[in-house]
């Protein structure tokens, strides 16, 4: 248990109406959770938020997850061997991974397969070589792992040898209060349409609804760090994933609602015991009612910050806890304030680096 490291990230933010996650019928997801139905945004989408977030905002190895990585890897080859037609290129790609234990059907894998960058480069490179030893070519595809797939890990159905797994979790995000579903009835108009015709081009329905989300993840950081083999890299990665959590957003009706806002409160709690989810803070519903004035945000940050004080009856107090908190509430003496993230993010790396350097 001494050598373990666990980071709880925590946030309470606010949506206008949206619809950044739908389900099969184009309606904002839910749950139903302490008896009511709650807005939820599913770990998948988030999970996705966050790596996008990795390719825009930062210089680390991110991966590819697609059907098309021969395609992928062959372009490497021709832009490593010029020599190499596009035919023999795209030959050795898929033969590299069918020799690897991948499948598959008319030059694709036949399900999604993530890849890293280094990890293609030197499959790339194994492919030039005419590698087809199989052990040789599953350690490429295990060793060096991508910053995402070593956090969110990697399902190979044809060879479960080739498995990542995840050193971070991610909650579905659910609302801390009872939510109702709400249409939005739009009509657009023809710019040429002749002036004797009043009616609309276009006419329709969006569902939508409004939301204050609990939202939660967790690193083992000591499983990322066996994944990376570099602490430095290590302490970076999970940096930017709490960076990424808190400035994230699904991408769903963004245009039509630009629900672009930010976490009223980002709270990061660093344990060695287990990590915690503190969803249980909302199982009872948190009300509005007529002439509430403070909203839901300030009451659902009130009951996260009360259940970590409940939660210390069956776990571990947690070795630290910083939080950036944008509204005026009452705060505990357990955790240090941040002025923003920046100051968050940094002695966050201070208490993680001293965790290597001392476990």
């Amino acid at each position: 248990m001494e050598n373990r490291f666990f980071v709880d990230v925590h946030a309470i933010q606010s949506l206008p109406p949206s619809n950044v996650n739908r389900d099969d019928t184009g309606s904002p997801k839910t749950a139903i959770y302490g008896g009511v139905r709650r807005s939820r945004v599913s770990s998948q989408s988030w999970k996705r938020a966050i790596r996008q977030y990795f390719i825009n905002e930062s210089a680390a190895d991110v991966g590819v997850r697609s059907l098309n990585v021969i395609k992928y890897i062959s372009d490497i080859i021709l832009a490593k061997d010029n020599s190499v037609t596009v035919a023999d290129a795209i030959s050795l790609a898929e033969k590299v991974f069918n020799n690897a234990g991948v499948k598959t059907k008319d030059q694709k894998t036949k399900a999604l397969f993530f890849l890293g960058k280094k990890q293609a480069e030197l499959l790339a490179d194994a492919a030039i070589r005419k590698e087809t030893n199989p052990a040789e070519l599953k350690k490429i595809l295990c060793d060096n792992p991508s910053v995402d797939i070593a956090l969110f890990g990697r399902m190979v159905a044809d060879d479960p040898s080739l498995n990542e797994d995840a050193s971070a979790q991610v909650a579905h995000a659910i609302s801390t209060h009872e939510v109702q579903a709400e249409f939005d009835f739009y009509t657009a108009l023809d710019d040429l349409a002749p002036e004797d015709n009043a009616g609309a081009g276009m006419l329709g329905t969006v569902e939508f609804n409004s939301s204050t989300l609990y939202r939660y993840a967790n690193i083992a950081m000591h499983d990322l760090m066996r994944q990376i083999k570099n602490e430095e890299q290590t302490v970076s990665a999970s940096k930017l994933f709490i960076e990424a959590f808190a400035n994230s957003m699904p991408t769903g009706k963004s245009n039509t609602f630009a629900n672009l806002t930010i976490p009223h409160l980002l709270m990061v709690n660093i344990r060695r015991d287990r990590p915690v989810n503190l969803v249980t803070a909302f199982e009872n519903p948190v009300k509005s009612y007529a002439g509430n004035s403070t909203g839901n945000s300030i009451t659902s940050i009130e009951k996260l910050f009360a259940e970590v004080e409940k939660t210390e009856k069956f776990v571990q107090t947690p070795v630290k806890t910083f939080y950036v908190l944008n509204e005026n509430v009452d705060k505990p003496d357990w955790g240090v304030e941040e002025a923003s993230i920046s100051n968050l993010l940094n002695d966050f790396e201070e208490i993680a680096i001293n965790y290597f350097q001392g476990r």
